[in-house]
């Protein structure tokens, strides 16, 4: 009983964990890109947050799917695209924290470069931390809250889908849009 429920899990997460693996070499071929090289050196702290933004990414946003996975195996919640309570709550919070945390590791990000002895612009690494955060908590909370719908409504269990979603997810979307923001705050200050 214990091996099929196993097996049973292991099935149904492994297509995520492949497209996850895909995923995060494009991730990571952003990442290594010439335009993604000049654009740490361009904004010094950039390449200190980095890891910090990639964690808060899965960290906040996979406190959204684990809620949104708790909420479908209880009933509380219905797999549906219509205005619901609980889901605009969840959604909501999660976006604000992701907008927090973002800001926050700037700052932070800036006071260690300070204290370090090294130079850069709080101005320039919040405008980079806030279009990269707003831009990736739309898409994340977009694409998290349709697959896990449209995965619960086709049978999968959330509970295997959305751990290696998010992250995926997080790594994605985290490396391109602070690309993005680097290339916008740029043309601005």
């Amino acid at each position: 009983m214990v091996h099929d429920s196993a097996l049973d899990v292991y099935r149904s997460a492994l297509p995520v964990i492949l497209v996850s693996l895909v995923a995060g070499l494009f991730a990571g071929t952003i990442l290594g890109s010439e335009t993604m090289r000049a654009g740490i050196e361009s904004v010094p702290g950039l390449l200190l947050l980095l890891p910090a933004f990639l964690a808060t990414r899965g960290g906040v946003y996979g406190s959204l799917g684990a809620r949104l996975s708790s909420g479908l195996h209880q009933g509380v919640i219905e797999p549906r695209f219509e205005r619901d309570e609980r889901l605009t709550n969840a959604v909501v919070a999660s976006f604000v924290n992701g907008m927090a945390v973002s800001v926050f590791i700037a700052v932070v990000a800036y006071l260690v470069l300070l204290v370090s002895g090294g130079e850069g612009s709080l101005l320039q690494l919040v405008g980079v931390m806030v279009i990269a955060g707003f831009l990736s908590a739309l898409l994340m909370l977009s694409v998290l809250v349709a697959v896990v719908f449209v995965g619960y409504r086709r049978g999968y269990d959330p509970d295997n889908i959305v751990g290696p979603l998010v992250t995926t997810l997080g790594d994605v979307f985290g490396v391109f849009f602070l690309l993005v923001g680097v290339v916008l705050v740029g043309w601005v200050l």
